[in-house]
């Protein structure tokens, strides 16, 4: 857990406002932090069996023969399910929220058809009355293979026989965009610096894996809970693909712990789960255990960005030519991280005349690829240590050289050469705090000193942009429906979804603000896909800019009807109407004083009290519109110091610049970035799923797979600007963006410690073996081919 050193400009909160801009305490700590959660696996429905799956042990290969009549021997075990059995209910693979023309997704079953095409395919399914049974019956299924050479790392792919036989090739999707006059503006450079940088393969890792408990009843609905991160995503992708009515799906998520985009849709084997509750018509369980974790949920990252970069005599950007390449894996459920907003962002918040991107994705014969946390972290990454490299090339400090390029305030609105316009954003102001904080004077002087006692010590910056709320496609709206009980006490339905974001406790702060009524008495409603109209829920650091804007904009109509039914009742106009702590009162008629359950009382039992016309009840709904893109920014630094004869990196320093507009919740905004960035350090330092020639994973437990501790992590110091956005109440999104630019503000800092000894250092991950072998000017073991 990140442990925060909060060091911040704190800004008061707008007038009227009680609660939003406080560190108020979330409400749904107390019942978590006391084992009160429902998690999955504390589903419990009668008549539930448990599931286990039998997966392929090898990468490539065709299915000889399935013998599964000693497992079905054995007494507790209901059924052992392979893909005949899933293809009977008609079903297919396919998403319609993620579905793209450019990313064709192989004809294939819930389980593997005649061949597998990675370590961890399911094969077949064992179905027990109890999860032990399932795992000695799946032990007992024997699988007969051919094996064949897998294609396992982007050079095989390009050579070998396609993954999947009935494509042409291992190309998923490839595309080049062009802005400018790219080669004019290389010609008349002064100084052309290249580089290319390796981000290894990783995993999302959340606490709480993927798990599931799907039952049909006696009318025919369908119920899962599911450890998702949108029900009504998880709904449609459900009903698509096993060909349900979608008015028959229900999903309910209560706890999530954790998703970072692993959970946005449904895998192959978590749809072959439900199906088997719908042949053997009884309730299923499948919790996933750590190794199927590993090693056969999607993963993220595995990229190779080669950047080109172009500046005049006066360091000043020209041009920019980027190529992009992209490991998917065998079944990728995403393609994010195959070029578009990579391609998109890439100019990030510089000046940039001319640019070029040509990204291409590869089929492999390994786990398939998703988004995790920042799915186009690429951009920011390889934008943000090349500069660096540029910077030392051409005898200018890194922070020089952002300066010279960096747009600010006065440059707004600012259209990026790509097509977006920047507006509500600050990023010089965030870097020029940045840099005030970290006094570069006195560090260097420092680093100079501890360089003359053979300690290293190095200074990394990175400056980005996050694109938040993605307000497209399927992505467009978030709900909100508030109503106010007879009681008085208010309930929140919003198609939003925590995995630990704070929801419950952020959106209730807006409610509370918004209808001037305790905190205590707002209770918000989430995660069941028959509970409100559709939303998207999880993904692209949307919740407080779309799910807020619904809940701002609905509880403004809610506050509204009270004041215009408390000024018919009580002979008054609407604006001299006060309600504040639940309490309503008359400016100029301090004698009347009213709650809000009388006025409750009087919407849903009294209509000859309300105004003529009004509709009954004390409710209101809106669909909040999201934009395209509302935009964060922000600058990070860090200082680390190198032990150069064990090549282990240690963090001394680091400072968290942003601006995430109005801040509802500071302590959750901190904690969203200190999540983001704990990640984006693992990625540089630990983090690595590595793969043999063979497409075996050589990271199948967490004593292979290595993930920080609360020794590896710093101590974060934060600093805030404020720049509303244009939305109701002027939020921003903060969930992806710590993620995306803590790896180049570590990597950096990694490569400032040691410019001494002229290594190259854009290889993840930056393990001590790696920097000792670099230092040592040897190549490093060589333990994978991705």
């Amino acid at each position: 857990m990140a442990r925060v050193g909060v060091m911040m400009v704190d800004r008061v909160a707008a007038a009227g406002m009680r609660f939003v801009g406080q560190r108020v305490q979330r409400k749904e700590d107390p019942r978590l932090l006391t084992g009160r959660g429902t998690y999955i696996d504390d589903v419990i429905v009668p008549g539930m069996l448990h599931a286990a799956f039998v997966r392929s042990p090898i990468a490539r290969g065709s299915i000889l023969s399935i013998d599964a009549e000693e497992a079905r021997g054995v007494s507790g075990v209901v059924a052992v399910l392979t893909a005949a059995d899933t293809d009977a209910l008609n079903a297919f693979y396919s998403n319609p929220a993620t579905d793209m023309p450019d990313c064709p997704y192989p004809d294939t079953g819930l389980l593997a058809r005649g061949d597998v095409r990675f370590v961890g395919d399911p094969v077949a399914l064992v179905v027990a009355e109890t999860r032990a049974l399932a795992e000695d019956g799946a032990a007992l299924v024997k699988v007969e293979y051919a094996p064949e050479a897998p294609v396992v790392g982007m050079e095989a792919a390009a050579v070998m026989p396609p993954v999947h036989p009935d494509r042409d090739s291992n190309i998923v999707s490839t595309s080049v965009e062009v802005f400018g006059d790219i080669d004019e503006a290389f010609a008349a450079a002064t100084y052309v610096v290249e580089d290319e940088l390796c981000n290894c393969r990783q995993t999302q890792l959340p606490m709480e894996t993927r798990g599931l408990v799907a039952r049909r009843d006696g009318s025919g609905e369908v119920t899962i809970n599911l450890a998702c991160q949108s029900t009504h995503m998880a709904a449609m992708h459900i009903a698509h693909t096993l060909r349900l009515p979608l008015n028959e799906v229900r999903v309910i998520a209560k706890d999530v712990g954790g998703g970072f985009g692993l959970k946005v849709t449904q895998l192959r084997d978590e749809l072959a789960v439900i199906a088997a509750a719908l042949i053997l018509n009884r309730p299923v369980k499948w919790i996933e255990d750590r190794i199927e974790n590993l090693t056969a949920a999607s993963q993220g990252r595995d990229e190779r960005i080669k950047v080109r970069l172009a500046f005049d005599g006066d360091h000043r950007l020209l041009a920019a030519d980027v190529t992009l390449n992209v490991d998917l894996g065998a079944y990728p459920n995403s393609t994010t991280a195959s070029g578009f907003l990579v391609s998109l962002m890439f100019p990030g918040p510089y000046r940039l005349p001319a640019y070029r991107c040509a990204s291409t994705g590869w089929y492999t014969n390994t786990c398939g690829m998703g988004p995790y946390r920042g799915p186009w972290m690429m951009e920011m990454f390889g934008r943000e240590t090349i500069m660096d490299v540029a910077a030392r090339q051409m005898g200018i400090d890194p922070f020089e050289l952002r300066r010279k390029n960096i747009i600010g305030k006065p440059d707004l609105p600012f259209p990026m050469i790509t097509g977006p316009v920047l507006d509500d954003i600050s990023p010089r102001e965030t870097f020029e705090m940045v840099a005030d904080a970290i006094d570069l004077p006195a560090f260097r002087r420092e680093q100079a000193e501890a360089r003359k006692q053979g300690r290293y010590l190095g200074l990394g910056i990175a400056t980005g942009i996050e694109p938040t709320t993605m307000g497209f496609g399927i992505m467009s709206s978030e709900v909100a429906h508030i109503r106010v009980e007879i009681t008085g006490k208010v309930s929140v339905m919003s198609s939003t979804l925590s995995q630990g974001h704070g929801t419950p406790t952020t959106l209730a702060q807006i409610a509370a603000d918004r209808l001037g009524v305790p905190l205590q008495d707002v209770t918000i409603f989430e995660g069941d896909s028959s509970r409100t109209g559709f939303g998207t829920g999880a993904g692209g650091s949307r919740q407080a800019v779309a799910g807020g804007a619904a809940v701002t904009t609905a509880a403004d109509l809610l506050q509204e009807k009270i004041r215009r039914i408390a000024a018919h009742a009580y002979n008054a106009t609407a604006d001299r109407v006060r309600i504040q702590d639940g309490i309503i009162t008359v400016e100029g008629s301090e004698e009347i004083q009213a709650t809000i359950a009388d006025i409750a009382q009087m919407a849903y039992v009294a209509p000859d009290r309300l105004p003529p016309g009004m509709e009954m009840g004390l409710e209101a709904q809106h669909r909040f519109r999201a934009p395209t893109f509302v935009f964060a920014n922000a600058t990070h630094a860090c200082i680390c110091e190198v032990d150069v004869e064990t090549g282990i990196v240690s963090i001394r320093r680091w400072i968290a610049g942003g601006d995430s507009g109005e801040l509802i919740n500071p302590a959750i905004v901190e904690g969203q970035i200190s999540g983001g960035v704990v990640q984006g350090i693992a990625g540089v330092l630990f983090e690595h799923m590595r793969y043999d020639e063979n497409g075996q994973p050589l990271a199948a437990t967490l004593k292979d797979y290595l993930v920080p501790t609360a020794l590896d992590v710093p101590v974060i110091e934060f600093r805030h600007m404020c720049t509303p956005s244009a939305t109701p109440g002027g939020f921003k999104g903060v969930g992806e963006g710590g993620a995306m630019i803590s790896p180049p503000t570590l990597v950096n800092a990694v490569a400032d410690a040691l410019a001494p000894f002229e290594c190259r250092w854009l290889d993840m991950p930056l393990s001590p073996e790696r920097i000792v072998c670099g230092l040592l000017d040897e190549e490093a073991p060589k333990v994978s081919v991705a």
